[in-house]
């Protein structure tokens, strides 16, 4: 198993349980089998409380809890981080499109949510759990935990390290609510638990946070490339800044294109370069064919970390049985649920016959008439649970992954630094700018025919959907243009027609959760639900 995991032991993942997030949000103390005077006796001990803030990335839910009373009520299918991020990033967009009628889904791809819906829920519970696993971890590896259990020298300096990660992984949590919910509830291992209900932050307030954050903590990180793979080091903490700052005008009404420019550049500059092969980013020994343009991946093994998220899902559900599923590495056969909607495969132009090698659709039906046929609509091709030889991994009941998903990559960061400077950003040049485009042009297209020589802020929108499609960064990219909710830019089934129209402007943010408001009296609901 390539990644933390095996390194240090699946141990900590025994002890992965949490309070109801039923009740109030954030206001919760993670209950565990053994008590933290034990579990953090050691070194060891907290090493393993790092993999537990790692594992819950990768990892449904906990044993000895429920995941309904866990993560909103879902059932655990549906409880992984990345399933439940990457459908409210992706189905509700122009990008993919799901044929289930699972309560909750099919408003998500027509834009037609509620303050109820369940997936939405789940996205927030889920910060939510790992916001309040790192706030325990933080709690228990303060200066005055650790002398008074009699951890000195080196070993407190690592432990210093391990909280700057815990806090990485915590700040990145308030960046998915910062996001999609704007104005959440906040609590950081300072507060007491279960006295009083968490505060409402604004999100301006919240970006402020996470920016001051992420700065904090920059020191004491390992330097970029040098941790252990599938921990966050410096090269991570830049990347989220540098993503931070691309969207600030969004979250705060102010841009900060500059510190866009600065942040990615510091990534672009830290060691990485790009995969040579841009599908190998996406197959299972990407670890080694991509491991110098990967910043900081959720990594997934299909002996140890089975469960129907994470890039389990992300293959899955986007084939069916007449596209051989072998091929995928899922002999068992597809799920047939995920598809592109006819926008994707139009930014390619010729898809069918196009020489850029990152257009990577299956079938003939371009247009999306039927929400509910999966076969209607392009199916997407990117995601495998093979290696770049074609050899299937080792997998239990042959459809889970091993294929660790990106976080953080390198090709973003070129397009953060390039619309950067395209919308006016100091301390970088347009020459660079169409340099770092047209490396991953090449890339994709295998020689120089797709170079470009003249780009503006709108080409930055479409290469990123050429670049980045289906890892889960398309609403938030639609938001910042303001095409998300615009008439004026329309997908099939958008606003719950199937022409599509436009809709609220509210509907840029998520609502809080409905059944977060009953509880939590401190909370305002976003404005339009």
């Amino acid at each position: 198993m390539k990644s933390i995991y095996k390194i240090l032991g699946l141990t900590a993942i025994l002890w992965l349980s949490v309070s109801s997030c039923k009740k109030d949000a954030l206001n919760l103390r993670p209950t565990n089998d053994q008590v933290a005077d034990n579990v953090y006796s050691t070194p060891a001990g907290y090493k393993q409380g790092l993999v537990k803030l790692y594992a819950s990335y990768a990892l449904t839910h906990s044993s000895g809890a429920s995941a309904e009373s866990d993560i909103g009520g879902l059932n655990p299918g549906f409880t992984d981080f990345l399933r439940l991020f990457w459908m409210s990033q992706e189905l509700t967009t122009d990008e993919a499109v799901c044929a289930w009628n699972d309560t909750g889904i099919p408003e998500l791809n027509q834009m037609t949510w509620a303050a109820d819906n369940i997936f939405i829920r789940g996205l927030y519970s889920r910060a939510i759990y790992q916001i309040t696993v790192c706030n325990e971890f933080l709690r228990e590896s303060t200066p005055e935990k650790l002398s008074s259990r009699g951890i000195t020298g080196n070993d407190a300096t690592d432990i210093q390290r391990y909280r700057a990660e815990a806090r990485f992984l915590r700040a990145f949590q308030y960046w998915i609510l910062l996001d999609g919910y704007g104005n959440p509830p906040f609590v950081t291992e300072n507060e007491t638990i279960g006295k009083v209900p968490p505060q409402r932050i604004t999100r301006s307030a919240l970006f402020n946070y996470v920016e001051s954050e992420l700065k904090a903590i920059e020191g004491d990180l390992a330097d970029a490339r040098t941790n252990e793979y599938g921990r966050a080091d410096k090269g991570a903490d830049w990347a989220l800044l540098a993503r931070l700052y691309l969207n600030a005008a969004v979250y705060t009404g102010t841009p900060k294109y500059t510190e866009a420019i600065t942040y990615s550049s510091k990534v672009i500059n830290g060691g990485y370069s790009l995969s040579p092969t841009y599908k190998n980013l996406f197959l299972t020994d990407n670890n080694v064919t991509s491991k110098n343009e990967l910043i900081l991946t959720i990594n997934y093994d299909g002996l140890h970390t089975q469960n129907d998220g994470g890039t389990t899902y992300l293959i899955n559900a986007a084939i069916n049985g007449d596209m051989n599923p072998t091929a995928f590495g899922v002999p068992t056969g597809g799920w047939g649920g995920n598809r592109s909607l006819m926008n994707l495969p139009m930014l390619f132009g010729d898809y069918s016959g196009n020489t850029d090698k990152r257009a990577m659709f299956f079938g003939t039906k371009l247009a999306t008439d039927e929400l509910n046929v999966f076969t209607d609509g392009l199916r997407i091709t990117k995601f495998r649970n093979v290696s770049s030889a074609g050899i299937p991994a080792p997998s239990i009941e042959g459809k889970f992954s091993s294929l660790d998903f990106p976080l953080f990559r390198l090709g973003e960061q070129y397009l953060i630094y390039g619309e950067a400077v395209a919308r006016g950003g100091a301390g970088g040049t347009e020459a660079q700018a169409i340099s770092y485009v047209n490396n991953l042009r090449r890339r994709a297209y295998g020689n120089a025919s797709g170079n470009v020589s003249n780009v503006n802020v709108d080409f930055y929108l479409d290469e990123r959907g050429r670049e980045l499609y289906w890892e889960g960064f398309r609403r938030s990219d639609l938001v910042r243009y303001g095409k998300y909710t615009s008439a004026s830019y329309l997908w099939p089934f958008k606003g719950g027609v199937k022409a599509g129209r436009g809709v609220d402007n509210t509907r840029n943010l998520f609502p809080i959760p409905a059944a977060d408001l009953i509880a939590n009296g401190n909370l305002i609901q976003n404005d339009g639900y």
